[in-house]
């Protein structure tokens, strides 16, 4: 779920200043009780209304790494993963394991079939 925006936190805040109970303020903007309570806690102790940076890990695939994928994918397209993982190691430093360019690859509307190439063991009829 999102953060709600720094203006409704304001709003809310705002709204309690002028007297609406918290509960009253909780069916108004449609946000949850423990939210007025923690953005009234926040607002009487000087603390920015702001929503705080999302947690978790930075993305494994960078800026530059996902345009030298995208490069590559032109160029080659008929390598292996196992190619373009150790091919993006040498070039950019980016460690992906191979179910994670997958996902990447997926990502950007891509796949790893090409075409092009009739299969091995195809037979002439």
């Amino acid at each position: 779920m999102n953060a709600y925006s720094e203006d409704l936190r304001k709003k809310i805040v705002e709204a309690l200043g002028r007297g609406m109970g918290k509960s009253e303020a909780a069916r108004t903007f449609s946000v949850s009780l423990s939210s007025v309570k923690r953005y009234a806690t926040m607002a009487e102790e000087d603390r920015s209304l702001a929503p705080k940076k999302r947690p978790g890990s930075k993305p494994k695939l960078d800026e530059r790494a996902r345009r030298l994928l995208e490069e590559d994918l032109k160029e080659r397209p008929f390598i292996t993963l196992q190619e373009r993982c150790e091919y993006l190691r040498a070039v950019a430093s980016v460690d992906l394991s191979r179910s994670t360019l997958c996902r990447a690859i997926k990502r950007m509307n891509s796949t790893r079939k090409k075409g092009g190439d009739p299969p091995r063991n195809a037979t002439s009829s």
